[in-house]
């Protein structure tokens, strides 16, 4: 099982290797995992262009909330976002929308 920090790491080489899939995406993403793997990550959005790493973004379009092992199985596919979202286990303050197209940006 991956741990945060490399899903985070493997998000960026995808959006590198193909940045059609954040094209006419401008947002910038905040991530706040607690659990077994706490920690603070971005993905920041360009039209295109991505920025994701550790650390809180300035002034997050969306913030999402969750343990880091839900985001890890929600990354790998292994948790779907709406019923995590609905049973609690996603916390978004934010954009809703934006929220919807991360789904695209993950896979």
């Amino acid at each position: 099982m991956p741990s945060p920090s490399e899903v985070f790491t493997e998000i960026d080489s995808r959006l590198k290797a193909d940045p059609s899939k954040a094209q006419n995406i401008n947002a910038k993403y905040a991530f706040d995992l607690a659990g077994e793997e706490p920690g603070q990550y971005h993905i920041s959005l360009d039209n295109g262009a991505a920025d994701v790493g550790e650390g809180l973004p300035e002034n997050p379009n969306i913030t999402i909330s969750m343990k880091s092992e839900d985001f890890v199985q929600l990354a790998l596919g292994k948790l779907d976002p709406t019923m995590a979202f609905m049973s609690g286990k996603i916390k978004i303050k934010g954009d809703m929308g934006l929220a919807m197209k991360l789904q695209s940006i993950l896979r």
